[in-house]
């Protein structure tokens, strides 16, 4: 029989043991971790007594306020782009905003259309680098650009630069008539902010399409100080060449377009922008002409020169009451026909159709009373010749154009 110190130990013991048994919740109640957070997946019910309903409101009220921006007030418009740049895109139609049924046929699609919004749409980032918007000009493959369609442009843009906040423009255009309308813009759109032409060879539902990265370089390039007082830039596969010296040199490669003479005057790199020259002719602020009040352009039309042409087109042309014939090259039975042409009061400026050089003054040409392109290709010199002879038919001022411009 065990003393009765000891059975009264034991007797102590075993009820400390079963107090701190009763007290440890990890053996003796294995379920108390899962119990644990189960108060907190029931806030409502844990809180609702003790909070008002106003406090429980709050959390709609501010969740409704972050999704309002989605719809965007103004179309194409990002609520992140607040601060950014303003730049607008003037969607014209072409091959970047072209769609066909087949990705791997790229040669078989209908230009223009894909709209502005789905444009700006594919290409999220762009809310990073520019508070976007746009405007629907046409949507047309660019052989189906015409005077009107070109004044509406030049004015919407005008207008659009005229705002104080606005940053820069970038066009969406086709490619096979983009210097034209590059060049026009040039000589007509009143600002030095940047103005940048886009387009690409592949279309927008294309294999390996080109346009969009095109388009992101594009706004980068509007949208970038050192762009300023450039004139209006062409942008396609990464180069940034001035309108007034870029051509399209190829009918389907992604590095079509060139600068023959003189080069490329920027590159739009994934570091940076960057520019190493830029022209010395009149654009922008120094322009002269001013197309807002005009509603269309004299006609103007090109004759190519070949071994054994005739006058007969000239000669059709001034029956037609065109106002100036810009001569792509030379045939001897265009001297005739052409001092024809200038004796009923047309306007004759002489090209060459080899693609790049200067065409010189001469004494012999100056006498005749033909205008110089100078280095200008012939659609192009068509392109100031309209808008020179909106202002005056006298040879010697229109040569003074085509020296500045």
């Amino acid at each position: 029989m065990k003393h009765p110190r000891t059975l009264a130990l034991a007797g102590c013991c075993g009820v400390l043991a079963l107090a701190m048994r009763a007290a440890d919740p990890v053996p003796s109640k294995p379920a108390a971790p899962a119990a644990a957070p189960a108060p907190k997946t029931v806030p409502a019910t844990a809180t609702a007594p003790i909070a008002p309903p106003a406090a429980a409101a709050k959390p709609a009220a501010i969740s409704t306020a972050a999704a309002a921006p989605a719809p965007t007030a103004t179309p194409g418009t990002s609520p992140a782009a607040s601060g950014l740049p303003k730049i607008r895109l003037f969607a014209t139609g072409g091959t970047i905003q072209g769609s066909g049924e087949n990705r791997d046929n790229i040669a078989n699609y209908r230009a223009g259309q894909i709209k502005a919004p789905q444009i700006i749409a594919d290409l999220p980032e762009l809310k990073k680098i520019a508070d976007l918007s746009f405007s629907e000009v046409s949507s047309v493959a660019s052989g189906a650009i015409d005077a009107k369609v070109l004044l509406k442009l030049a004015n919407e843009i005008n207008a659009w630069l005229a705002l104080p906040d606005s940053a820069g423009a970038v066009i969406t255009h086709g490619t096979d008539t983009m210097e034209e309308s590059a060049y026009f813009l040039q000589l007509v759109i009143k600002s030095d902010k940047p103005v940048v032409v886009v387009g690409s060879m592949r279309p927008f539902t294309g294999l390996s399409r080109d346009g969009p990265l095109n388009f992101y370089n594009a706004v980068r390039t509007a949208a970038s100080p050192d762009a300023v007082g450039k004139g209006v830039l062409v942008l396609l596969n990464d180069t940034i060449h001035s309108a007034r010296f870029v051509t399209k040199n190829n009918t389907h490669r992604v590095d079509t377009f060139v600068s023959r003479e003189l080069g490329a005057i920027g590159y739009a790199d994934s570091d940076r922008v960057v520019f190493y020259r830029m022209p010395l002719t009149r654009f922008g602020s120094k322009t002269e002409f001013d197309v807002e009040k005009i509603e269309t352009l004299p006609i103007v039309d090109i004759v190519y020169g070949y071994q054994e042409a005739s006058g007969a087109a000239i000669e059709a042309l001034i029956a037609a009451g065109v106002k100036g014939i810009v001569l792509d090259g030379s045939a001897p039975p265009y001297n005739r026909a052409t001092l024809l042409a200038m004796s009923k009061g047309m306007v004759i400026v002489q090209c060459d159709r080899k693609g790049s050089g200067r065409i010189l003054t001469s004494e012999r040409s100056a006498g005749r009373g033909t205008v110089s392109a100078d280095n200008l290709n012939a659609q192009k010199a068509r392109i100031l010749l309209r808008l020179a002879l909106s202002k005056t038919s006298n040879a010697s001022e229109i040569q003074r154009m085509f020296n500045e411009y």
